[in-house]
Order: structure tokens, then sequence, then C-alpha cells
């Protein structure tokens, strides 16, 4: 792949690893440190994100036409410095609610933008037929960092106090922006014709952009359907686990570590798939296998056979998952034209976040209503009906057939 993938690649497992250390550790510093209510947690996952996706709107556009890796850089600083100021306020006993709110706001926005700016930057420095390698290297990195961070994450809050894995995330991300400007190479700046400035039409252009195309449209919808409703199931999961079925604490981290080693199996055997099936047959597949499993956490019981089922079936969605999510990001590449790539990817980012929160929140309520098997339930039974969005034709355009931005001259490859 290259010194230059090496480099990025390095620079994503060290930011990787940091996220998963400081997995969920805006709530374990809302409750430990500031002594915040059930609402105060609530509010906090799901207004950060939501808020923090609305306003990475407008840097989709804006970051289109700029160079990609040092918008990656900056990206990184920025979410290095915010985080900082947590440990900072923190010691000096001064870290507040609003403090913390206004941290997971800036980082969710950074984060929207950074992805959107390196789908864009991996497009132009890997070969098209080694996208899908490349992405599977990322997934694999990505399940095995979850595997060790929370883990380790809780161990280090326990040993030196609730914002350390934060100050080790900050770091995370110092060094994830030494490293992508350890790639080099020229990167030429995109050239835009027509209007010179922002328009309020370019913050749209993702959005027509995925709703207008045949082979994306379907992605979208099933992607933005299945993974909300996965997650929608994980707070009442929680409730229920921790509370009347009395799992402790670890059991229930150990429950969702474990199977986490899926993620691997699926990262490594999805290249191989679909040189062997082909690139939709394995969508079509995987998007399908990955939303039965989620119904079975209804029947959760106490005890080990509890824990084993709970174990089994998140295996299954994982190593499914691990299968469909390269592959998809990898097609969403390839359909997608290299002058619109950033405004895309922040457009199915920004619905993405704002679509889970909104279901969290909504989830939540109907837990509190009908109990939280019920709305685990719920969330399983519409998630059997998603893998109906893929059904429909996702044959790849011709370059023909996929109009230029009118924003920006045509790139040739």
């Amino acid at each position: 792949m290259g010194r230059q993938f090496g480099w990025l690649w390095a620079a994503y497992s060290v930011s990787a690893v940091g996220t998963w250390l400081a997995f969920d550790a805006f709530s374990v510093i809302a409750v430990i440190a500031l002594h915040a209510g059930p609402a105060q947690v609530a509010l906090l996952a799901a207004a950060g994100p939501a808020v923090g996706a609305v306003a990475a709107v407008p840097l989709g556009p804006w970051v289109e036409f700029r160079r990609k890796r040092p918008v990656m850089v900056v990206m990184d600083v920025v979410r290095c410095a915010v985080l900082l100021t947590l440990p900072a306020a923190y010691a000096l006993g001064s870290l507040g609610f609003g403090q913390l709110l206004t941290v997971s706001v800036i980082v969710a926005a950074a984060d929207i933008t950074f992805n959107a700016a390196s789908g864009a930057f991996l497009k132009g420095l890997v070969p098209a037929d080694r996208l899908l390698t490349a992405n599977a290297r990322f997934e694999s990195t990505n399940w095995t960092a979850l595997v060790l961070g929370p883990p380790l994450g809780g161990a280090a809050i326990g040993l030196f106090g609730p914002v350390t894995t934060v100050a080790a995330n900050a770091v995370s991300f110092l060094l994830s922006a030494l490293g992508i400007r350890a790639v080099g190479g020229g990167e030429p700046r995109p050239e835009r014709t027509g209007a010179t400035r922002l328009r309020a039409a370019d913050l749209l252009d993702g959005w027509r952009h995925i709703l207008t195309s045949p082979a994306l449209r379907p992605l979208f919808f099933n992607n933005l359907a299945a993974n909300a409703l996965i997650m929608v199931a994980m707070p009442p999961l929680a409730v229920l686990m921790l509370g009347p079925l009395g799992f402790a604490p670890w059991q229930y981290g150990l429950a969702f570590a474990v199977p986490c080693l899926g993620g691997l199996i699926g990262s490594r055997t999805a290249g191989p798939l679909v040189a062997r099936h082909g690139q939709h047959r394995v969508l079509l597949t995987a998007g399908t296998l990955r939303a039965v499993w989620p119904l079975g956490l209804a029947l959760v019981r106490p005890g080990l056979p509890g824990l084993l089922l709970v174990m089994v079936l998140e295996f299954g969605v994982i190593t499914c998952s691990a299968v469909y999510s390269p592959v998809y990001a990898t097609r969403r590449l390839e359909c997608t034209p290299n002058d619109r790539v950033v405004r895309t990817l922040s457009a199915w980012s920004v619905t993405g976040k704002a679509t889970t929160a909104a279901l969290t929140a909504l989830w939540g309520l109907l837990a509190t209503l009908t109990g939280p098997r019920t709305a685990i339930a719920v969330a399983g039974v519409l998630l059997l009906a998603t893998p109906l969005l893929l059904r429909r034709p996702t044959a790849r355009p011709s370059p023909a057939s996929v109009p230029p931005s009118p924003a920006a001259p045509p790139q040739s490859r």
C-alpha cells in the first residue's frame, strides 16, 4: 500500500486507540465528577452529537475545495486542544456541565469534518482497486482498539481518576496530527468555477447527490435505519442488565468486549468475499444477516446463560457489520465524484448522528413507558425490515452517468 498509506494507517490507529480508551468518557465524568443525574447524562449523550452535527453542516462545502490533509491536521489539533480543557478545569476545580456539553459539541463537529476530509484524502491517495483493502484495514484496526480500549480505559479511570482517558485521547489526536503530516507528498488545491464563495445551495449538495444517486440512495437509507435501530437498543439493554438482571459492571463490559473479536473476523473476510461473490451480493447478505440478531436481546435472562446469549448475539451483529462496513464505505467512494466526496460524506454523517440521537431519546421515552424489554423488542422487529431497503438495483454508474458538480471542474484521474 506504500509509505504514505502506512503513515495514514498509523495515524488512524493511534487515534482509534485513544477514542476507544475514552469510550463514554463524557458520561463517566458527568456521573463521577459532576454527580449528574440520568436526565443530564441523556442530554449529554444526545445533544452533544446532534448539535455538533448541525454545526458541521457548513463545514462540508467549505472543506470540499481545500486541501484535505491540512484540514485533517487542524481537526486533530482542535480536538486535542478542547479535550485538554477538561482535565485542566478539573485540576482547578472549575469543571462544569456546560463546559462538558460545549466540548462534546465541538468534538462531534470536528469528528464529522475530519472523517469527511479523510474519505476524500484516502480516495486520492489509494488506487481504486485497493480502496476495499484500505477500508478493511481501518475496520480491523477499529475493532482491535474496541476490544482493548474500554477495559483499559475503565482500569485507568479507577486508578487515576475520571479525566485520565480524556487526556490520553487528546494526546492520541496530537499524535494522529503528526502522523498525517508525515504522510507527505503533494496535494493539489481543488479549484472551483462559478461562485467563489460558499453559497446556501452548497450546503445541500451532499444530500442532493445521495438522494439522486440510484447506487447511494438505498445504501444511505439502509445504513441510516439499521445503525440507529441497533444503537437505540443499547441504553435499555444497559438498564436491564445492570438493574433488574443484576449483572455486575465487569460482566456487562465483558458481554460487549469479547464479541468485538467478530469485528476482526468480519473485516478480514470482506475482501475475499467480494472477490468471490461480488460487491452487491455481499452488501445484501451481510446487511440482511446483521439485522436478524438484535431481536434476541429482548430474551436475555440473569446469570451465565443470559451473559452467553448477549455475547453470541453481539458477536453475530458485529461480525456481519464488520463485513458490511468496509464494502459499503468503498462503494460509497466509488459512486461519488472526486469533487463531491467531502460534501457527500459530511451529509451522510450529519444525518446519521442526528437520526441516532433523536431515536435514542425517543427509545428512552418508550423504555420508560413500556419497559426495557419492549423497547429492545420493538427496535429488533423494525430492524428486520431494513434489508428491504437494499433490494434495489445498485449497479455502479459509468463515469458518463455521473454529472460533474456545478461548483468544480471535471477532475482527471
